[in-house]
């Protein structure tokens, strides 16, 4: 691990960093300068050259490194990334709950939980670690950048393993809505249990016959909205993608789901047709001191384009 950044963090980003490898010190010098490493180190579609003249690298003290300055092992270099011009989100992120320990979210759809790929700063953290002064917020759980609803953080680092552990032991009950077609034939409620695989690099997850359980979902009607339905999803595992799939199976899948039964081509900052999918509800009782805690969504389905 590197020592403590010099640079303060940007966006509520820290900042990235990079290390010379180690070398014999009698042997010859793999690269003449810190400029020539920077350049063979970093993608061909980052500016080094402008940014050694802006001064934006740094050593372990802070000085900037120069495009000149002799190559040397195992020496830390610090930078902030270029970030692309993101169009914001559309819909508020509303502060359900917030202690000392976690802030409860509920976050509007097309807006990534954490920072990755093209959603930096439209992303939860980055936002609300500027917004809320709390550069060591992170998110306790999964949820996926077109889901809206119910996003736990932990508001330092201290926190993080004790409640991260109660999601994974499912200790931690979700429930979440989703607006869906009716169909008359199908008897509610009905728990759908299967086998869910998801290959890396594939957009879509599938259903594996014939495979031991991995997937649980409790599936209830709650209420009739003109043609659709609001069912109401416990699940008792979480697979990735596991309720679309579940209600796809069942022959009622998501409205505006892009993925599911067919993959859409979607533009990145199209954010015309939220999925309707709300992570409406958290229940638990808390590890930390025993209190019962329940969190539910502001919002309501059928969700908005500014939802």
């Amino acid at each position: 691990m590197p020592p403590r950044s010099p640079l303060p963090p940007r966006h509520g980003l820290a900042a990235a960093w990079l290390r010379t490898p180690d070398r014999d010190p009698s042997g010859p010098a793999p690269w003449p300068t810190m400029g020539t490493w920077l350049r063979d180190r970093l993608p061909d579609d980052v500016d080094v050259t402008g940014m050694l003249a802006q001064q934006r690298f740094v050593d372990a003290s802070g000085r900037a490194v120069h495009d000149d300055d002799p190559y040397g092992p195992h020496r830390f270099v610090w930078f902030h990334r270029d970030l692309r011009d993101e169009p914001p989100v559309p819909g508020p992120i509303y502060v359900v709950h917030r202690d000392e320990r976690l802030v409860v979210v509920d976050k509007p759809a097309f807006l990534s939980s954490i920072p990755r790929g093209r959603h930096v700063v439209q992303s939860v953290v980055v936002r609300l670690r500027d917004e809320l002064g709390l550069p060591e917020l992170s998110p306790l759980h999964r949820l996926d950048r077109v889901t809206s609803g119910l996003l736990m953080l932990a508001t330092e680092r201290r926190w993080r393993g004790v409640y991260q552990s109660a999601f994974e032991a499912r200790t931690i009950h979700k429930t979440y809505w989703a607006l869906a077609p009716l169909r008359p034939d199908l008897t509610l409620p009905t728990v759908v249990r299967n086998h869910i695989r998801k290959d890396r690099g594939s957009w879509q997850a599938q259903v594996v016959p014939n495979a031991p359980v991995n997937a649980e979902t409790l599936v209830e009607l709650e209420s009739q909205v003109g043609e659709h339905g609001i069912y109401r999803l416990t699940p008792r595992t979480g697979r990735t993608h596991q309720l679309r799939l579940h209600l796809l199976g069942l022959g009622i899948p998501i409205v505006d789901d892009p993925l599911y039964p067919h993959v859409h081509d979607v533009a990145v900052d199209d954010f015309s047709r939220p999925l309707q999918l709300l992570a409406g509800e958290l229940t638990f009782v808390d590890p930390l001191d025993g209190e019962p805690r329940r969190f539910r969504s502001v919002r309501r389905l059928p969700l908005g384009t500014d939802s």
